[in-house]
């Protein structure tokens, strides 16, 4: 099962997805949790073993420790990667004026490292810097790359996750960037501009997770068709065959829809939807005035 499940939906009250009010009606503490739980169990009976976390997605990290605790043997048949640089400063408030803060700094890495192993209960399989932009100096802080050699010796897979319309150029510098060795990057049948360089990172032997492959539902209004959300996460499976794709979903349904893609040929969907595609600073702008419901 190349299909994993994001929990960046899950783990807070306010997201930047078309519906989320929505699917999403009691979004208590404990109408979240209970929600995640019920996500896990259903993905975990589906057979996906993929599950992606971060600092910044709220409680994710935490809903996710509760139910590895409550499912003893489960961990060691799952893959779990979490994700730091970014803090989740909400309040469990979707008006929230800030949702979250950017940082990348050694102080924030030793932070939020001690802060996902204790919610997780355990070490995460992978563990990325979350949305590097050109902008970060991450790629060239000595520091914190000493840090990140650390957990690579101690055997954790790090590496960064990608976003904005230069995926593309910072993802090819992080290939030449020990220790990296894993990537996530935003794919979808609107916006291909990291395809070639997620090709190179698998070659390279990354692990190649894409994330946003229904464009948080921009994607569902584009493409024609009852199983757009099967079409689209097929597109993004074809995009290397070594990849794992996310699925966003919050309902049982959702998942359920979006695990159809396996059924799919998603090489004949990218190719019948070249028209679709848009400029990379486009498709960043409309995602980027996206507002939190």
């Amino acid at each position: 099962m190349r299909i994993g499940l994001g929990l960046a939906a899950l783990g807070r009250p306010g997201y930047i997805t078309r519906g989320h009010d929505v699917d999403l009606p009691d979004r208590t503490v404990d109408g979240m949790r209970a929600r995640t739980h019920a996500m896990l169990d259903a993905a975990w009976d589906a057979g996906v073993r993929f599950v992606d976390a971060a600092r910044g997605y709220g409680l994710a990290e935490r809903f996710l420790g509760e139910w590895l605790a409550a499912h003893p043997g489960r961990r060691e048949q799952l893959t779990i990667e979490s994700k730091w640089g970014y803090a989740y400063t909400a309040g469990w408030r979707i008006d929230a004026d800030e949702h979250e803060r950017k940082d990348h700094s050694l102080a924030m890495l030793e932070q939020q490292w001690d802060e996902t192993c204790e919610a997780l209960g355990t070490v995460p399989d992978a563990y990325l810097v979350h949305s590097v932009t050109p902008d970060s100096p991450v790629l060239g802080d000595g520091a914190v790359l000493a840090r990140l050699r650390q957990l690579s010796d101690a055997g954790v897979r790090v590496g960064l996750s990608t976003s904005g319309p230069r995926q593309a150029e910072v993802l090819l510098h992080a290939l030449e960037v020990a220790p990296f060795a894993a990537v996530q990057a935003t794919w979808n049948v609107l916006e291909r501009s990291a395809g070639d360089a997620l090709v190179r990172a698998a070659d390279a032997g990354w692990l190649v997770v894409v994330k946003e492959a229904l464009a948080n539902g921009a994607v569902l209004d584009a493409l024609p068709g009852p199983h757009a959300d099967a079409d689209a996460i097929a597109a993004a499976l074809a995009v290397d065959e070594r990849a794992v794709v996310l699925s966003g979903a919050v309902t049982v349904e959702q998942l359920a829809a979006n695990l159809r893609a396996v059924d799919v040929d998603g090489a004949a969907v990218a190719r019948g939807t070249t028209a679709l595609v848009q400029t990379p600073d486009a498709y960043w702008g409309a995602r980027g005035a996206r507002s939190w419901r």
